[in-house]
């Protein structure tokens, strides 16, 4: 109601009615039990508007029905429903006008009475919201015999305010507690997800990660090491979103890990979890699932799958394999069989993911699909197992994504990477020289040629340098270490600090084009190494440089 309207309202409003309206204001503003506050409201404006009975009424439900909230007379209508439209009470929220009628009798909306109580004359007034009417506050019969005036109905009007004022503030009240709610339960079921995923475990061939879209993630993974020597592992995708789709996620993956811990063939194993599914899944919901086992003794990889997109086969060349799945998903139809397949894995990479990685959108809009997954791939192959799928994560994370992403690499012993040696050091004057003794050390025990250890050791030396004057600015309390990997035909070297973040777009090679003395740091590390890159510690602050070099070794050169 504006001010305006209000000042008419109060126009021959005694101090009594003044009264009334503030209790009520103060009562409404104190309390969001709205039922409690709401009956005792009913029962006041009855009293106060000497009428023998009163309701109020508040629209339920998509068809707009009427549901009588609170009353008081001589007969109790809670729970009454009028339909849309329907009534004088109807007819006060469709006009979202105060309804005053004297005689019932002569009213074609009239509906009629109720239990055996005899309706003379009614005043309606409509609860009007910003958005539009919520409901109705309505008051029969006025005592006596007499009849309702224009007076009773600007009280009512004025009444009418501060009750849907309150009912709004309630269901605000209550929307934000049951927002609440679910997001505490949303929190809680991402922990309970978070905590089904398998342990980081050191040196392991298969590897994991999951990045949902929302809150909680329809998608899983898993793997666990067997009596045998065998890595079991799966991956799935549920159908849906929302705690329904969480549930049966949680469901499938004990599912998947009970039945794979016995080392049941794949195509067994995945037909006995489909049976099991199918017995209690309901609302056309299905699960995805590749699941299989790779023995790091033969290299040997064997899987079924179950309605997930291609697992991807890499080879060290880098020509890839897609191997479609030939089995629907899991709950779908029971007593299904599931083809097994097998392949021997050497050197090459195993990849298995959900269709998150390849729905995500590219710079055009279009979803990227397995050859632009390929590509992300491709750029990141130097990288360790893990880092390699922390590297796709982030890239893409940096498109649009359409959908939960899980990620699994399977890869063979024998490309992991071997740890060499290493130093950490304070940037004091003798720092460099131990960081080239170190490396020339093992570039040595390598039997690394004179002429590629020598550019070896001359490229760290620049890294190293580069870190002292430019992250620590020549302050020798500076810390750094530097790690030295050999994974397969490459060696790896990693150079951390703990100063102040740089910016890695603004360090690149400079065109050499250009003749000004000094800077070439940076052009001798793009020449010397196949590959580097900058990338963010996995804790605490600083840098890490990471610089990759191919090498063709003799076979007496040592692993460890």
């Amino acid at each position: 109601m504006s001010s305006a309207a209000t000042a008419r309202a109060n126009q021959g409003i005694g101090s009594d009615e003044v009264a009334v309206l503030a209790d009520f204001s103060q009562a409404f503003a104190t309390t969001l039990d709205v039922t409690q506050t709401v009956r005792q409201a009913v029962e006041q404006i009855a009293a106060h508007m000497n009428a023998e009975a009163a309701a109020l009424f508040l629209i339920d439900g998509p068809k707009g029905e009427l549901v009588c909230r609170a009353c008081f007379g001589p007969v109790d209508v809670t729970g009454l429903r009028v339909p849309q439209g329907r009534g004088i009470v109807g007819r006060s929220i469709k006009q979202n006008k105060v309804q005053l009628v004297q005689n019932v009798e002569t009213d074609a909306d009239h509906a009629g009475d109720v239990g055996g109580f005899v309706t003379r004359s009614i005043l309606c007034a409509p609860l009007t919201t910003g958005e539009g009417a919520i409901g109705a506050l309505q008051v029969l019969n006025k005592r006596g015999g007499e009849l309702f005036n224009s007076h009773d109905r600007d009280i009512l009007r004025l009444l009418a305010v501060p009750t849907t004022l309150a009912l709004s503030n309630a269901r605000l009240a209550e929307d934000l507690m049951e927002q609440e709610r679910i997001r505490r339960e949303f929190q809680l079921a991402r922990q309970m997800q978070k905590d089904l995923l398998p342990r980081r475990e050191k040196d392991c061939p298969v590897v994991g990660i999951n990045m949902p879209a929302r809150e909680i993630s329809g998608d899983f993974y898993d793997h666990f090491q067997l009596a045998d020597g065998r890595i079991a592992f799966c991956v799935g995708d549920v159908s849906g979103k929302g705690m329904d789709a969480a549930l049966l996620m949680v469901r499938a993956s004990s599912l998947l890990r009970w039945a794979g811990k016995e080392g049941t063939p794949p195509d067994l194993w995945l037909k006995r979890v489909n049976d099991e599914i199918c017995t209690t899944v309901t609302g056309g919901r299905f699960v995805c699932v590749l699941a299989g086992y790779y023995d790091p003794v033969s290299g040997m990889l064997e899987w079924s799958n179950g309605g997930l997109p291609p697992l991807l086969l890499r080879h060290p060349g880098g020509q890839y394999r897609q191997v479609i799945a030939d089995g629907p998903p899991l709950g779908i139809v029971p007593g299904i069989a599931y083809p097994s397949n097998r392949a021997f894995l050497g050197n090459g990479s195993a990849y298995i993911y959900s269709d998150g990685a390849t729905d995500v959108r590219g710079e055009k809009g279009e979803p990227i699909g397995i050859e632009g997954f390929q590509s992300l791939i491709d750029g990141l192959v130097d990288l360790s197992p893990r880092a390699r799928l922390r590297g796709l994560v982030s890239q893409l994370r940096h498109m649009k994504l359409a959908d939960d992403t899980t990620l699994m690499l399977v890869e063979d012993l024998s490309t992991q990477a071997h740890y060499l040696g290493g130093i950490s050091i304070h940037c004091d004057a003798e720092c460099l020289r131990l960081v080239r003794k170190t490396v020339d050390k093992q570039l040595r025990e390598l039997a690394v040629p004179v002429e590629v250890r020598q550019r070896l050791v001359l490229a760290i030396d620049e890294a190293t340098a580069n870190v002292i004057r430019h992250a620590y600015k020549g302050d020798p309390g500076g810390r750094m270490s530097l790690d030295i990997w050999r994974r397969g035909e490459a060696l790896e070297f990693v150079l951390r600090d703990w100063a102040e973040a740089i910016n890695k777009e603004a360090i690149k090679p400079r065109d050499l084009s250009h003749c000004r003395p000094g800077g070439l740091g940076v052009n001798l590390i793009d020449m010397v190494m196949d590959s580097w890159g900058f990338e963010q510690p996995e804790s605490g602050n600083g840098n890490v440089l990471r610089m990759i070099k191919h090498l063709e070794f003799r076979p007496e050169s040592n692993l460890n």
